[in-house]
């Protein structure tokens, strides 16, 4: 069990609350000032000039369509995996995911988070603000048609709730109380409105902390806290679209993402934490970008070797840019050919390492653009 009295450099305090305490953050900013170490410094610095990289991608995006939705796909992947779901990008990107037939609870959170990593983004461009409301709509797109009715879609929590611990023999964590919820909510909202008195990526970071230590509604905190960053930077024009992908690092570091907040609710460690988040910033800004890169240096291959688009296998590679998982209705389709003509096409990319099936099938068989796999689904570095 914690202790129920933590030193004066936390930001808030156990209350006795049945068997176990519930913990009760303070409001933003902490009363006690925040050490920014020369180290922090340099790496806002650098996550600053990752995310002007990042940024730049937006021109890439007008003539290599697959550059934003993949990244965007990758985060909403990277977020619905921490919460234990069984899903890759691939998923994302198959036909049949596309065409709304039925699909599993997971990739349908997938979908989910994409949809509202999109409309976010489009909200606060229009609206200049992130507002609760906007939270509680988010909160009904990221888990429409994946939870039951226990679970209050776009409304705060009415019970308590217990977080399992990163590691076997610690203690969960009880985030505050329900009736405590709107207040600090409404507290929340005015800082990210307003801003604090640190850099914003710091901030930011700030608000993550908090909005996770609420934990507001009954289920989807992570996946809703983790897109507020990207709403964030898009608010403080850091970025224009969702082009970040923070999860990947978070996920990649889960112990450590888990332990670093509670070191800040038990001990005050802010600086640790914010060493943490800023970091996790700048890497997968630089991981966007590296991507980005290696996507534009793929099409410009592609552009030499099959840019003439003399035959339907010509144009098929060129289009697989836009659509890198297909079926041969799919290629008839858009390439406005025969069925036959759209199987030759597939059948000599596959000759040449272009296409793989990935069904193993004879009939209703997938198609997916290998070169372009490569890059999407790689190891996070």
């Amino acid at each position: 069990m914690p202790d129920s009295i933590l030193p004066d450099t936390a930001p808030g305090s156990y209350v006795p609350y049945g068997a176990k305490p519930y913990y009760l953050p303070e409001k933003l900013p902490p009363d006690i000032e925040i050490t920014v170490s020369s180290g922090l410094r340099n790496a806002i610095e650098d996550a600053i000039y990752e995310l002007g990289r990042l940024e730049g991608v937006s021109e890439e995006t007008n003539t290599n369509p697959i550059v934003y939705t993949s990244l965007v796909r990758r985060e909403a992947v990277e977020s619905v995996l921490i919460e234990g779901a069984e899903i890759n990008i691939e998923d994302l990107f198959r036909p049949d995911t596309l065409r709304g037939t039925e699909v599993t609870k997971d990739v349908q959170e997938g979908l989910n988070y994409e949809h509202a990593v999109i409309e976010g983004a489009k909200q606060v461009a229009q609206n200049g603000e992130i507002t609760l409301d906007m939270l509680d709509i988010l909160h009904q797109q990221l888990l429409q048609g994946t939870r039951t009715d226990a679970v209050r879609l776009g409304e705060f929590r009415r019970q308590p709730v217990h977080l399992p611990p990163p590691e076997t023999l610690a203690e969960p964590f009880i985030p505050p109380a329900p009736d405590h919820i709107p207040d600090l909510m409404a507290d929340l909202e005015a800082y990210v409105q307003d801003g604090g008195p640190y850099h914003t990526l710091l901030d930011i970071g700030l608000v993550h902390y908090q909005f996770e230590t609420i934990h507001p509604y009954g289920d989807g905190n992570g996946r809703l806290g983790r897109l507020l960053i990207t709403l964030q930077l898009i608010d403080n024009e850091y970025l224009s679209q969702g082009y970040l992908y923070p999860s990947a690092y978070f996920n990649e570091h889960k112990v450590e993402y888990v332990t670093r907040m509670r070191a800040v609710s038990e001990e005050g460690a802010w600086e640790p934490w914010l060493q943490f988040f800023v970091d996790g910033i700048r890497q997968q800004a630089a991981d966007a970008v590296e991507r980005t890169d290696d996507l534009r240096e793929l099409r410009r291959t592609y552009e030499n070797e099959y840019g003439h688009e003399k035959t339907a296998a010509d144009r098929l590679a060129m289009r697989l840019f836009q659509y890198p998982y297909v079926t041969t209705n799919d290629v008839a389709d858009f390439l406005d050919v025969t069925p036959q003509t759209a199987r030759n096409a597939i059948t000599e990319l596959q000759a040449q390492g272009v296409l793989k099936e990935t069904t193993g099938k004879q009939r209703y068989q997938e198609f997916k653009a290998v070169d372009i796999f490569e890059i999407l689904t790689r190891s996070f570095e």
